[in-house]
Protein backbone atom coordinates (compact mmCIF):
# COMPACT_ATOMS: atom_id res chain seq x y z
CA UNK A 1 0.00 0.00 0.00
CA UNK A 2 0.88 3.69 -0.64
CA UNK A 3 2.31 5.55 1.86
CA UNK A 4 0.01 8.37 1.60
CA UNK A 5 -3.02 5.72 2.36
CA UNK A 6 -1.83 4.75 5.47
CA UNK A 7 -2.92 7.61 7.93
CA UNK A 8 -6.15 8.53 6.04
CA UNK A 9 -7.00 5.04 6.73
CA UNK A 10 -6.41 4.92 10.40
CA UNK A 11 -8.32 8.12 11.04
CA UNK A 12 -11.59 7.33 8.76
CA UNK A 13 -11.40 3.59 10.37
CA UNK A 14 -10.75 5.79 13.97
CA UNK A 15 -13.78 7.98 13.55
CA UNK A 16 -16.41 5.49 11.81
CA UNK A 17 -18.81 3.95 14.80
CA UNK A 18 -19.24 7.55 16.48
CA UNK A 19 -19.94 8.99 12.99
CA UNK A 20 -22.31 6.42 12.17
CA UNK A 21 -23.88 6.74 15.03
CA UNK A 22 -24.18 10.19 15.35
CA UNK A 23 -25.37 10.39 11.65
CA UNK A 24 -28.11 7.65 12.25
CA UNK A 25 -29.17 9.12 15.47
CA UNK A 26 -29.21 13.15 15.17
CA UNK A 27 -29.18 13.52 11.61
CA UNK A 28 -31.97 10.36 10.90
CA UNK A 29 -29.91 9.65 7.57
CA UNK A 30 -30.96 7.68 4.96
CA UNK A 31 -29.14 5.73 2.56
CA UNK A 32 -30.65 5.15 -0.96
CA UNK A 33 -28.82 3.55 -3.86
CA UNK A 34 -26.11 1.17 -2.64
CA UNK A 35 -26.96 -1.49 -4.88
CA UNK A 36 -25.29 0.74 -7.66
CA UNK A 37 -21.82 0.37 -6.28
CA UNK A 38 -22.53 -3.34 -6.78
CA UNK A 39 -20.02 -4.70 -9.50
CA UNK A 40 -17.50 -1.93 -9.75
CA UNK A 41 -13.89 -1.51 -9.06
CA UNK A 42 -11.99 -0.92 -5.75
CA UNK A 43 -11.54 2.59 -6.62
CA UNK A 44 -14.49 4.96 -7.97
CA UNK A 45 -14.49 9.10 -8.02
CA UNK A 46 -17.58 10.10 -6.12
CA UNK A 47 -19.02 13.25 -7.61
CA UNK A 48 -20.91 15.36 -4.76
CA UNK A 49 -23.23 18.19 -4.89
CA UNK A 50 -21.25 20.43 -2.06
CA UNK A 51 -24.21 21.54 0.67
CA UNK A 52 -22.38 22.26 3.98
CA UNK A 53 -18.84 21.31 5.78
CA UNK A 54 -20.62 18.24 7.09
CA UNK A 55 -20.35 17.09 3.54
CA UNK A 56 -16.56 15.28 3.64
CA UNK A 57 -17.72 12.87 5.94
CA UNK A 58 -20.96 11.57 4.74
CA UNK A 59 -19.36 9.57 2.18
CA UNK A 60 -17.13 7.40 4.85
CA UNK A 61 -19.40 7.21 6.98
CA UNK A 62 -22.54 5.97 4.95
CA UNK A 63 -20.09 3.46 3.46
CA UNK A 64 -19.49 -0.15 5.21
CA UNK A 65 -16.50 0.07 7.41
CA UNK A 66 -14.69 -2.42 5.29
CA UNK A 67 -15.42 -1.06 2.06
CA UNK A 68 -12.93 -1.16 -0.84
CA UNK A 69 -13.27 2.20 -1.69
CA UNK A 70 -12.04 2.85 1.92
CA UNK A 71 -9.76 5.59 2.78
CA UNK A 72 -11.62 8.20 0.44
CA UNK A 73 -9.39 10.94 -0.56
CA UNK A 74 -10.32 14.48 -1.38
CA UNK A 75 -9.60 17.80 -3.00
CA UNK A 76 -8.71 21.30 -1.37
CA UNK A 77 -7.70 24.78 -1.79
CA UNK A 78 -3.74 25.08 -1.24
CA UNK A 79 -3.40 25.86 2.49
CA UNK A 80 -2.28 29.70 1.39
CA UNK A 81 -6.23 30.19 0.40
CA UNK A 82 -7.54 29.55 3.78
CA UNK A 83 -5.34 32.53 5.23
CA UNK A 84 -7.67 34.64 6.16
CA UNK A 85 -10.43 32.10 6.88
CA UNK A 86 -10.84 32.46 10.66
CA UNK A 87 -10.23 29.35 12.50
CA UNK A 88 -10.51 27.35 9.50
CA UNK A 89 -7.03 27.90 8.28
CA UNK A 90 -5.76 25.74 11.67
CA UNK A 91 -7.59 23.18 9.66
CA UNK A 92 -8.41 23.15 5.99
CA UNK A 93 -5.29 22.60 3.68
CA UNK A 94 -2.87 21.88 6.46
CA UNK A 95 -1.34 18.76 8.27
CA UNK A 96 -4.41 16.78 9.83
CA UNK A 97 -6.36 17.88 6.40
CA UNK A 98 -3.65 16.02 4.62
CA UNK A 99 -3.86 13.03 6.81
CA UNK A 100 -7.49 12.92 6.37
CA UNK A 101 -6.79 12.15 2.75
CA UNK A 102 -7.22 15.71 1.46
CA UNK A 103 -4.47 17.22 -1.01
CA UNK A 104 -4.27 20.29 -2.67
CA UNK A 105 -5.46 21.19 -6.81
CA UNK A 106 -3.17 23.82 -7.55
CA UNK A 107 -5.27 26.48 -9.28
CA UNK A 108 -4.70 28.94 -11.96
CA UNK A 109 -2.21 26.56 -14.01
CA UNK A 110 -4.90 26.10 -16.55
CA UNK A 111 -3.41 22.33 -17.10
CA UNK A 112 -5.58 19.69 -15.99
CA UNK A 113 -3.00 17.29 -15.16
CA UNK A 114 -0.73 19.83 -13.59
CA UNK A 115 -3.19 20.95 -11.52
CA UNK A 116 -4.21 17.63 -10.30
CA UNK A 117 -1.25 15.80 -10.17
CA UNK A 118 -1.92 14.37 -6.41
CA UNK A 119 -5.11 13.03 -7.34
CA UNK A 120 -4.55 11.19 -10.86
CA UNK A 121 -1.77 9.64 -8.31
CA UNK A 122 -3.79 8.30 -5.55
CA UNK A 123 -6.44 6.91 -8.27
CA UNK A 124 -3.53 4.86 -10.25
CA UNK A 125 -2.45 3.99 -7.00
CA UNK A 126 -5.73 2.20 -5.99
CA UNK A 127 -7.79 4.97 -4.11
CA UNK A 128 -11.13 6.59 -4.36
CA UNK A 129 -11.75 10.21 -4.53
CA UNK A 130 -14.80 12.10 -2.88
CA UNK A 131 -15.20 15.50 -5.22
CA UNK A 132 -17.57 18.30 -5.17
CA UNK A 133 -17.35 19.50 -9.07
CA UNK A 134 -18.78 22.69 -7.95
CA UNK A 135 -15.78 23.64 -6.68
CA UNK A 136 -17.47 25.50 -3.51
CA UNK A 137 -20.33 25.10 -0.91
CA UNK A 138 -23.42 26.17 -2.46
CA UNK A 139 -24.64 29.59 -1.67
CA UNK A 140 -28.42 29.45 -2.03
CA UNK A 141 -28.66 25.07 -1.90
CA UNK A 142 -28.83 25.13 -5.93
CA UNK A 143 -26.26 22.98 -7.50
CA UNK A 144 -24.00 25.18 -8.79
CA UNK A 145 -22.23 24.33 -12.87
CA UNK A 146 -19.37 22.26 -12.57
CA UNK A 147 -15.64 22.30 -13.46
CA UNK A 148 -14.11 19.97 -15.59
CA UNK A 149 -11.64 18.48 -13.30
CA UNK A 150 -13.96 15.48 -12.45
CA UNK A 151 -13.97 14.67 -16.09
CA UNK A 152 -10.79 14.69 -16.56
CA UNK A 153 -9.57 12.58 -13.68
CA UNK A 154 -12.18 9.93 -15.34
CA UNK A 155 -10.95 10.51 -18.82
CA UNK A 156 -7.26 10.09 -17.92
CA UNK A 157 -7.34 7.02 -15.14
CA UNK A 158 -10.37 5.25 -16.58
CA UNK A 159 -11.88 5.03 -13.51
CA UNK A 160 -16.04 5.58 -13.38
CA UNK A 161 -17.47 8.49 -11.84
CA UNK A 162 -20.10 7.79 -9.11
CA UNK A 163 -22.95 10.67 -8.83
CA UNK A 164 -23.83 11.37 -5.04
CA UNK A 165 -26.36 13.95 -4.32
CA UNK A 166 -26.66 14.96 -0.74
CA UNK A 167 -29.68 16.34 1.01
CA UNK A 168 -30.38 18.02 4.53
CA UNK A 169 -26.75 19.76 5.32
CA UNK A 170 -27.67 22.51 3.73
CA UNK A 171 -27.20 26.12 6.24
CA UNK A 172 -27.80 23.25 9.23
CA UNK A 173 -27.00 24.61 12.38
CA UNK A 174 -24.90 22.82 15.41
CA UNK A 175 -28.57 22.76 17.15
CA UNK A 176 -30.49 21.78 14.19
CA UNK A 177 -28.29 18.70 14.42
CA UNK A 178 -28.25 18.00 18.01
CA UNK A 179 -31.49 18.46 18.51
CA UNK A 180 -32.59 16.25 14.96
CA UNK A 181 -34.69 18.91 13.42
CA UNK A 182 -32.97 17.65 10.33
CA UNK A 183 -33.31 14.76 8.47
CA UNK A 184 -29.69 14.33 5.83
CA UNK A 185 -29.64 11.93 3.08
CA UNK A 186 -26.94 10.35 0.74
CA UNK A 187 -28.26 8.92 -2.32
CA UNK A 188 -25.71 7.07 -4.64
CA UNK A 189 -26.40 6.99 -8.31
CA UNK A 190 -25.43 4.72 -10.92
CA UNK A 191 -21.80 4.67 -12.25
CA UNK A 192 -20.95 7.10 -15.21
CA UNK A 193 -18.45 6.38 -17.52
CA UNK A 194 -16.48 9.23 -19.52
CA UNK A 195 -14.46 7.09 -22.13
CA UNK A 196 -18.07 5.87 -23.60
CA UNK A 197 -19.21 9.84 -24.08
CA UNK A 198 -15.91 11.39 -25.19
CA UNK A 199 -13.78 9.21 -27.06
CA UNK A 200 -10.17 10.31 -28.12
CA UNK A 201 -8.64 14.41 -27.28
CA UNK A 202 -11.34 15.14 -25.84
CA UNK A 203 -11.16 19.45 -25.50
CA UNK A 204 -11.55 21.06 -22.26
CA UNK A 205 -15.07 22.38 -23.01
CA UNK A 206 -16.05 18.55 -23.99
CA UNK A 207 -15.01 18.01 -20.80
CA UNK A 208 -17.03 20.90 -18.98
CA UNK A 209 -19.63 19.78 -20.84
CA UNK A 210 -19.53 16.31 -19.53
CA UNK A 211 -18.59 17.24 -16.45
CA UNK A 212 -21.95 19.48 -15.90
CA UNK A 213 -24.07 16.08 -17.32
CA UNK A 214 -22.49 14.45 -13.87
CA UNK A 215 -24.36 17.24 -12.05
CA UNK A 216 -27.50 16.66 -14.24
CA UNK A 217 -27.31 13.12 -12.88
CA UNK A 218 -26.58 14.43 -9.32
CA UNK A 219 -29.81 17.04 -9.41
CA UNK A 220 -31.83 13.96 -10.36
CA UNK A 221 -31.03 12.00 -7.48
CA UNK A 222 -33.68 13.40 -4.68
CA UNK A 223 -34.20 11.16 -1.75
CA UNK A 224 -37.58 10.63 -2.57
CA UNK A 225 -37.58 9.43 -5.84
CA UNK A 226 -36.51 5.61 -6.07
CA UNK A 227 -33.10 4.85 -7.76
CA UNK A 228 -33.06 3.66 -11.31
CA UNK A 229 -30.58 0.63 -11.76
CA UNK A 230 -30.10 1.31 -15.51
CA UNK A 231 -30.73 4.95 -17.48
CA UNK A 232 -30.15 6.02 -20.42
CA UNK A 233 -26.70 7.15 -21.68
CA UNK A 234 -25.45 5.68 -18.21
CA UNK A 235 -23.87 2.08 -18.31
CA UNK A 236 -24.64 0.18 -14.61
CA UNK A 237 -22.35 -1.91 -12.75
CA UNK A 238 -22.99 -5.79 -13.09
CA UNK A 239 -23.87 -7.16 -9.87
CA UNK A 240 -21.33 -8.71 -7.77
Amino acid sequence: MRSFFISPLILQKLIWIPTKISLYFFGRIEVRGMENLKGIGRNVIFACNHTSELDPILIPGTLPFWSRFSPIFYTSREETFYENSGWRRHFYGGTFFKAWGSYPVFAGLKNYEKSLMHHIEIIRAGGSLCIFPEGRITRDGNIQPAKGGVAYLSYITKVPIVPVRLNGAYRMSFADFLLRRRRLSVTYGVPMYVGEKLGTSPSIDDLKAYANEVMDEVKRLKPSEQIETVRHGVKAGAVV
